[in-house]
Order: structure tokens, then sequence, then C-alpha cells
């Protein structure tokens, strides 16, 4: 598994590993897309690996690949559909588009406590890995704060972009893992490893992702998504208020609530380019707010709209 970057978190936890001192909780902190998830697997790969003969590594190896180790537990956040909780990517498959986003829920920390409350199976520990651990709810927050206090022959690894968006409690019970946002150089190594160095001559992307290749990939992806038709008409200021208006109808329509979240960063970039007034700023991050609010997503916009062209 080769890692770009990210070499402060490597050497502390390659450093965890040599001294046999690894903590009941990690907290990878850092943006998302700069390697957080990647540096967890490899970190998983390493502690399930090191306590067994080097001839059934590989063996270990292809099962966490597949997703399938009895010992290990991945949690991500997930929307409740007809009562079934679906992840990000399955109800995307299934081509659902909900208001709010996805979240780690309070019966997926319940979930936790039963795989922990079994011993290992085949490794020497078990490990829980919590992506976007800032989506809990409090309830669920305070849930996991209970397996923390007692994990047991257990490491919990908790992904978040800062140790403000978690509760206080939660980040004391952590050794905090830095990540970093990488250089112009890994950023490009990392691009045209995954077959993204088309994004190396979007300038615009680029400065929204500001180092993190899994924004980059994901802007890219976005911006493809919107219709060439709309994004022509949203590359300027609306001229008058009946265009404020018809702009905000077509967002409403067109895009669904991310979407619209990842506009926010796209105009501010546009916009601040042809006008820097920090008004411009000021009022789409409002829109921002806004939105994660869940206020009705075309007001929203044509309040915004409106303000905008003035």
């Amino acid at each position: 598994m080769t890692i770009i970057g990210q070499k402060q978190a490597i050497a502390l936890l390659e450093g965890a590993m040599t001294a046999n001192r690894i903590a009941p909780a990690y907290l990878f902190v850092g943006s998302p897309g700069v390697g957080r998830g990647l540096v967890a697997r490899w970190f998983i790969e390493r502690l399930f690996c090191q306590d067994i003969p080097p001839q059934k590594q590989p063996l270990v190896q292809k099962r966490l690949q597949q997703g399938n180790h009895p010992d290990l537990l991945w949690v991500e956040p997930t929307y409740l559909h007809n009562g079934i909780r679906l992840s990000a990517k399955e109800a995307a498959e299934k081509g659902l588009k909900r208001k709010a986003p996805p979240q780690i829920r309070l019966e997926q920390i319940r979930e936790i406590s039963q795989f922990l409350g079994r011993s290992p199976l085949e490794a020497s520990r078990q490990i829980v890995v919590l992506e976007q651990t800032e989506t809990m709810a409090e309830s669920a927050a305070n849930g996991l704060l209970k397996t923390l206090e007692e994990p047991g022959n257990a490491t919990l690894i908790l992904i978040a972009p800062s140790p403000d968006a978690l509760l206080p409690t939660l980040v004391s019970r952590c050794q905090r893992i830095p990540f970093s946002r990488l250089a112009q150089d890994d950023m490009a190594q990392v691009l045209q490893q995954t077959g993204y160095q088309q994004i190396l001559q979007e300038p615009s992307i680029l400065a929204i992702a500001q180092g993190s290749p899994g924004e980059a990939i994901a802007a890219f992806e976005q911006l493809q998504a919107i219709p060439p038709e709309l994004l022509a008409k949203l590359n300027q200021l609306p001229n008058s208020s009946r265009m404020a208006l018809e702009l905000a109808k077509e967002i409403d329509k067109t895009l669904d609530p991310q979407a619209q979240l990842w506009l926010v960063d796209y105009l501010q970039h546009q916009y601040w380019q042809h006008q820097p007034h920090t008004q411009i700023i000021h009022q789409l991050e409002q829109a921002r707010t806004y939105l994660l609010g869940y206020a009705q997503p075309r007001l929203v916009w044509e309040v915004t709209f409106l303000e905008l062209k003035r």
C-alpha cells in the first residue's frame, strides 16, 4: 500500500507499533480527502499482520481488501430510508435524493458495543473505524463515550476534520494523529496515479481543493454533473431580479442538497475571481449556513441571488 504525503501521521503510528504502545483510541484529524482513511487501512493491516507468520499475511491483506475481516468494523454515516440504513454510496445507487446529509446513528453505536462484546476471532485485537465522526448526533456521541471509557481489547479510530467538530469528552480520550493538506507535487502524483490527471488543468478545482486530492476528485465529478447551460449562467452574477429567481428555481430543480452545498464553494471561488468583494463571500457563506440548517433551498438561493445582484 503506497501512501503519498502524511509523513508525520505515519511516523507517529509506526512509533506506537515499534514501542508496542497502541492506544485504545485514535483521532485522525485533518481535511477530507487527504488520506485519513487510506492511512487507517494501512495501520489496520500492519496491526493485524504483526502477530502472524509471514505466510498467512497475504490472506489477511486479501480479507481486508474485501472488507470481510471478522475483527474489523468500519462505520460510516447512513441515511434512513423506509426503516433501512443506507450508506451515501448505496443511496446514490438507488437514485435516492435526501434533504439532509447522512449521519452516524445511535443504532450504529450500539452495534459497535455488540461487536466489542465478543473476543477477537483471528487478530490479537478488534478495530473499529468511524468515518465522518462529526456527523454523530449528541445521543450517539454520548453512547460512543461509554465505549471509549471501556474499549476492552480493541482500538477505535475516529476520523474527523477537526477536534472542534467533536465533543471535548470524546477528543480527550483519543490520541490525536494530525493530517495535513498535500504539497503541490504530492497532489499531482496522487491525481495521476488515480487517473484524474485532467484535474491538473482545472485551476478552479485545484483552488477549491487546496491540497486535498479527494476534494479535487469530488469537485471535478460534481462539476461534470452540473448541466453546462446551468453552469454558464452561474459563472456570472445575476443582473436582474428575474434572472436571480430563475437561477434559484433551476438550482433547486436540478441539484440535490449535497451538490448545492458544493456549489457554494464553487461560486465563492468563481465570483471572487471576477469581483473580489468580501460581501459576496459572506452572502454565500450565509447560504451555506441556511442550507445546512435545512431551510427551503429554493428560498435560500432566491434570497442569496437577489442580494448578490445589488
